[in-house]
């Protein structure tokens, strides 16, 4: 995030897009909540009719993957109306005229055809923001899980550099973190291209830096993304070290995925829980959840906070780091120079300029949100104080690309995908919660009631939903908050695997996944009393059968 979360509930405007903020985000959403009865207004573009567009003042309910479309036509009546800060971009940014030539096609009547959006509605929201000093943009995966996801970010990012939205409090471009500590992974570099601090794996003099503090030579080729990575399981990849990640639930078209699993040499997984993915690994080694060990977190507004040990780990549960050193040490890396978790976090504030001024003792009591360059510095509460980080921001025209795959006759509706509130992911841990899982026992496909006429489903019924992929068998839930020719389903639930019916097809730049769009069908089903026709399910433990 550019800006903090405390920043939001001084703003005046927010457009939120691609996020199910109360039910992914609920602490951001009281932020947002409270800027809302004090005055602010709001704007949520989403597929469906989420609880935030209950409190908006417009709700721009789009069809699914059509962001691009409808960015470029706020961006147009932002121009075309001279609302943009011309002096700010003159001085701070470079290749607006790109997008200025771009952006003139995409009137809001064309994105109204393209996206279901009134244009009057496109015409409002945008003066709104492009008038108001404090406004921000919150956006998460229903941005950014998408074959055009980087798109999706450029075009939102054109929006801020346009009205000079950036460098100032309660305002920004500010992505909000999916899961606990994912931005501290990155931070520390856990991403194919960048070192700790984000640091380009390209530049020659990173790379010397690295294998100098490290003693080990640093290849000058990158590493794969993710999707990359999965698509060459079994082939390439014949070993595999997983992490806090149950990949046969969370990644696309999982059950390629599995077929693939099968042809590997060696797996190990590392995790508080036994998994899904654990039905394919050599060795499972127990580790220690947060509250069972000591560490830093950071969160999605970069602040680094200390994690303290409350318990000790049950059985054999150590913490990741204690794991990972030992492995180390097996490996032929020997004698780490580490005594505890401090030298950890010290190594990577000494090799990565953004957290220099970072140390355990300086958090001892509170956080500090980077960069912070020395020992004496403060937090940064937003970035770009002053002036663009890079020099000037970068300015880049996008044009609107489909998604990979659309409805056609024989599948005529879009299947998009996401979290609910009484469960998180994979469902690892929620699962096992008794209360939650009463709230919330078993998969579902939200069906607009027009649709559900159509195909004879009534509410509660068991259907079948088909892709190209694969058939999953869950619950149907007649409702108002998807459009007739969309479908919307959770991942959450192991025994109706959402990820078996996505597409895997990458954005061309991250390589994530389009999650939020596939085309599907639904089939009723004849027998009610038949319930599922996939194994697996968190009401019993996976059963772990050793490889011979």
């Amino acid at each position: 995030m550019t800006n903090s979360i405390p920043e939001i509930r001084d703003t005046d405007f927010m457009l939120v897009i691609g996020s199910n903020t109360s039910e992914a985000h609920p602490i951001i959403a009281m932020e947002m909540k409270q800027a809302v009865r004090r005055g602010a207004k709001l704007a949520v573009a989403d597929p469906r009719a989420i609880w935030m567009s209950s409190i908006a003042d417009w709700h721009l309910q789009i069809e699914a993957g059509s962001d691009v479309w409808l960015l470029n036509a706020l961006a147009h009546v932002i121009i075309a109306e001279g609302l943009e800060d011309k002096e700010w971009i003159a001085e701070n940014t470079e290749g607006f005229a790109a997008v200025k030539e771009t952006v003139a096609s995409y009137t809001p009547e064309k994105a109204e055809e393209v996206t279901g959006v009134p244009a009057d509605m496109i015409r409002e929201v945008a003066r709104a923001y492009a008038t108001t000093r404090k406004a921000g943009i919150y956006y998460t995966l229903g941005i950014t899980e998408h074959t055009t996801g980087t798109d999706n970010v450029y075009a939102l990012s054109n929006l801020v550099l346009m009205t000079g939205h950036l460098g100032g409090p309660s305002m920004g471009m500010n992505p909000l973190r999916g899961q606990n500590n994912v931005q501290g992974a990155n931070d520390s570099g856990a991403t194919p291209v960048f070192y700790p601090g984000y640091q380009w794996a390209k530049d020659e003099e990173v790379r010397a830096k690295f294998s100098a503090a490290w003693g080990v030579e640093q290849p000058d080729v990158p590493g794969l993304n993710l999707n990359e990575m999965m698509k060459k399981v079994g082939t390439q990849i014949k070993g595999m070290y997983l992490m806090g990640e149950d990949i046969v639930m969370s990644e696309p078209n999982v059950g390629r995925l599995e077929k693939a699993l099968n042809d590997i040499e060696f797996m190990v997984v590392q995790d508080i829980f036994l998994n899904e993915s654990c039905r394919y690994a050599d060795v499972v080694l127990p580790a220690a959840a947060f509250a069972e060990k000591d560490g830093v977190f950071t969160n999605t507004d970069r602040r680094v906070q200390r994690v303290r040990k409350a318990i000790e780990p049950p059985g054999q549960a150590r913490a990741d780091w204690e794991i990972i050193l030992d492995v180390m040490d097996r490996s032929g890396y020997e004698n780490p120079p580490y005594e505890g978790i401090a030298d950890i976090y010290a190594e990577m504030a000494s090799l990565a300029p953004k957290f220099a001024g970072i140390s355990h003792e300086r958090i001892e009591d509170d956080g500090l949100q980077w960069p912070v360059h020395t020992m004496d510095a403060p937090s940064t509460i937003y970035l770009h104080k002053g002036g663009v980080l890079r020099g000037k921001g970068l300015f880049q025209a996008v044009e609107y690309r489909a998604p990979f795959e659309q409805a056609d006759p024989e599948y005529p509706l879009v299947l998009s995908t996401g979290r609910t509130l009484y469960h998180y992911n994979a469902a690892t841990q929620t699962r096992r919660v008794d209360g939650l899982t009463e709230k919330q026992p078993e998969a579902f496909i939200e069906i607009h009631p027009r649709t559900a006429r159509v195909l004879s489903v009534d509410d509660g019924a068991m259907v079948d939903v088909v892709t190209r992929r694969g058939r999953v068998r869950c619950r149907a839930m007649v409702s108002r908050q998807v459009k007739r020719n969309t479908i919307w389903m959770p991942f959450h639930f192991a025994e109706a695997r959402a990820n078996l019916l996505t597409t895997d097809a990458g954005d061309a730049v991250t390589g994530t996944g389009e999650y939020k769009v596939c085309a599907a069908r639904i089939e009723p089903v004849d027998d009610p009393d038949v319930r599922n026709v996939f194994p697996g399910s968190y009401q019993t433990p996976v059963e772990l059968t050793a490889k011979q």
